[in-house]
Order: structure tokens, then sequence, then C-alpha cells
């Protein structure tokens, strides 16, 4: 069974994970955004 000192570490390493995740995906759309008008 996990303990739970491994589960609080786990869940903060997932939160990291998907703040990084939303954080990416957002630069990524402004990046493609800056493209596609340069390319305009």
């Amino acid at each position: 069974m996990a303990h739970e000192q491994d589960m609080t570490q786990a869940s903060g390493s997932y939160s990291g994970f998907v703040a990084l995740m939303k954080w990416g995906t957002i630069f990524s759309a402004i990046a493609a955004l800056i493209v596609i008008l340069i390319i305009a």
C-alpha cells in the first residue's frame, strides 16, 4: 500500500505537471498565432 507521504509527493508532482502542460499549451497557441499572422 502507498504511504501518505508518497501520495502527497505524487499529488504535488502531478499538480506541477498539469500546470506545466497548461502554460505550455497557452504559449504554443500564442506562438502559432504569431506565426500565422506573420505569414498572412
